[in-house]
């Protein structure tokens, strides 16, 4: 059975018997975890274990594992920095900065990988415009070319993990105020003006990206859907001007900005598909996922499934102990207490770095 493109969440710490149905419905092709999901080191082994057994190919399982505000899994796991801290650290010296990328971007996944999870939606690539509350200190900075190498830093600190990196939000969540979780941030800039937001995807794209997340922000000047449902941006920019090949995700379908005056959510799935996104996130809302499941009436992609079966983690260390005794592991938390023991400083808004 190949892999679909829904991913589901679940209820709580293990698969329920009627949510074992549902995993193995072929529209779904992973999950996505959440707080709730998680108790401790070896009950997230346990469900990793369990999710990746209900069909073959395994769904990919992923977890929001940013640092700062969003870290799903704390009990057990390194404490990670939000990102701005991280754009400290560059302007203080920008090869330590990209090296800290690096590290934290390996501890993150390494920390992910010894426990089964595939992939966490990490780097945010958007730029620390001042502007965006639900983005703020998620963003490394608020220079292109600082984003573009701290990201490329935490993308190979992954993929030396053996997870794929996901870039978010594309094309850029920084420049709006309103949140996309609550309704639909408009963005009324030209596509030229727009060439820094972008600049961080060609960077990580001409170095291999595996995946990408699509905003529900709308650029009026630009299309009339959102980027998250616009073939214009996926399909013409991202995979044709970027020449991106990699995994698009839309975000969260059940979002505000998502179903903001864009019908329900199997229209907005069938938007989605339509303007090129591989997997639609539906998360915290039941029922439409069984309507999906329902209504949904298509086969999965075979080139879309294909992408997404490269998306499975990779190398894992043998057991949690090894992790934790490795040379690596042990440098970059030293290091994560020096930064968290330094005062924090303000980015100048007025730097081109």
């Amino acid at each position: 059975m190949s892999l679909g493109p829904l991913m589901i969440d679940l209820e709580g710490t293990s698969v329920a018997a009627e949510e074992r149905e549902l995993l193995r419905h072929p529209l779904v092709g992973g999950v996505v975890l959440f707080s709730r999901n998680y108790e401790n080191p070896a009950q997230l082994s346990a469900l990793v274990a369990a999710i990746h057994e209900a069909r073959s190919p395994p769904l990919i399982v992923a977890v929001d594992q940013e640092g700062g505000r969003v870290q799903r899994f704390r009990e057990g796991f390194t404490r990670l920095p939000p990102a701005r801290r991280i754009g400290h650290q560059f302007d203080i010296d920008p090869r330590a900065g990209v090296a800290l990328a690096r590290s934290i971007g390996w501890l993150m996944a390494a920390e992910l990988r010894a426990h089964g999870v595939d992939i966490s939606f990490a780097p945010d690539v958007d730029l620390d415009l001042g502007v965006s509350e639900v983005i703020g200190d998620r963003a490394f900075h608020r220079s292109a070319d600082a984003v573009s190498q701290l990201g490329l830093g935490w993308m190979a600190g992954m993929r030396e993990a053996g997870m794929a990196a996901t870039a978010k939000h594309f094309p850029g969540h920084g420049a709006v105020v309103a949140d996309s979780h609550l309704t639909l941030p408009v963005d009324r800039r030209p596509l030229v003006d727009l060439s820094e937001e972008l600049t961080p995807y060609r960077r990580l794209i001409a170095n291999g990206l595996p995946a990408v997340m699509a905003a529900h922000v709308l650029f009026s000047a630009v299309d009339h859907a959102p980027a998250s449902l616009s073939a214009l941006w996926i399909r013409d920019v991202l995979r044709g001007e970027l020449m991106f090949q990699g995994v698009v995700f839309a975000d969260d379908l059940s979002m505000g900005g998502a179903a903001a005056a864009y019908g329900d959510i199997v229209s907005r799935a069938r938007q989605a598909l339509t303007a090129g996104c591989d997997m639609l996130p539906v998360c915290n809302n039941r029922p439409s996922v069984i309507e999906l499941l329902d209504t949904l009436d298509l086969e999965p992609s075979p080139a879309s499934s294909m992408r997404l079966v490269r998306l499975h983690g990779r190398a894992r260390p043998a057991t949690r102990a090894d992790l934790e005794g490795s040379p690596e592991w042990l440098r970059t938390r030293e290091r994560l207490v020096q930064i968290s023991a330094a005062p924090a400083l303000t980015l100048d808004p007025g730097s081109s770095l």
